[in-house]
């Protein structure tokens, strides 16, 4: 994706947020940094990824057109293994380094890297674009139910498939954070645990414990519901 034909920074400069606009989540609030001058281009050549992602902060295009060359096959890689699908996950990596664009004044190189930042941001967009499509075709699925003439077995099976999935939702309920997000990936994006471990950004001996403690109270779970 090469920035020559993307032109975002003038497309989109007059929508970023104002302070007064949005409130930010705490994990992205930076902190306040002075005014910089726009980088030469010799600079931009020899600046880290952090550097380029403040300046982008401060409305620097041609500091965007670099870091947008630099990350985008990461979040592309990040936005496929959340999707498995290619036509999506390119969808998801333009809306995401938008979402950079817009709010790279937000982010504080004294709390984490710029890769980590970023990657955060798509896994983000990509899970939520799984939930979405799930409800798309959810929502497909009880149309052409609806439209169907239906006996009364057919209706009996969708009482309890409703039923199911209620007690399914209850169930993760009860799951901390961390392990309903391992669930969620590996139950709607059909991950192994080797490609949650690498979504999450984390051990892969720590993403089985968290799928195995997981599945473990979501059994316990469900039979309470029973």
């Amino acid at each position: 994706m090469a920035t020559s034909t993307v032109n975002l920074p003038s497309t989109i400069s007059a929508e970023r947020p104002g302070p007064e606009t949005e409130t930010p989540s705490p994990e992205l609030v930076g902190t306040a940094l002075p005014m910089l001058a726009p980088m030469s281009a010799a600079t931009i050549a020899a600046a880290t990824s952090e550097e380029l992602l403040v300046a982008v902060g401060q409305d620097d295009e041609a500091a965007f057109a670099a870091l947008y060359d630099r990350v985008s096959p990461q979040v592309l890689g990040v936005a496929l293994r959340v999707l498995r699908d290619r036509a999506l996950a390119e969808e998801v990596t333009q809306e995401v380094l938008v979402e950079v664009w817009k709010k790279a004044d937000r982010f504080d190189p004294t709390r984490g890297t710029a890769s980590g930042w970023i990657t955060t941001l798509a896994h983000r967009r990509g899970v939520d674009r799984v939930r979405s499509e799930q409800a798309s075709r959810d929502r497909d699925d009880r149309v052409s139910r609806r439209d169907e003439p239906r006996a009364f077995d057919q209706v009996a099976d969708e009482v309890q498939v409703n039923l199911d999935h209620w007690q399914v939702r209850r169930a993760l309920s009860s799951l901390t954070e961390r392990q309903r997000e391992a669930i969620e990936l590996a139950y709607f994006g059909g991950h192994t645990y080797r490609d949650v471990a690498k979504v999450l950004g984390i051990p892969e001996g720590t993403a089985k414990s968290r799928l195995r403690d997981g599945l473990l109270r979501l059994r316990e779970a469900l039979e309470g519901l029973v």
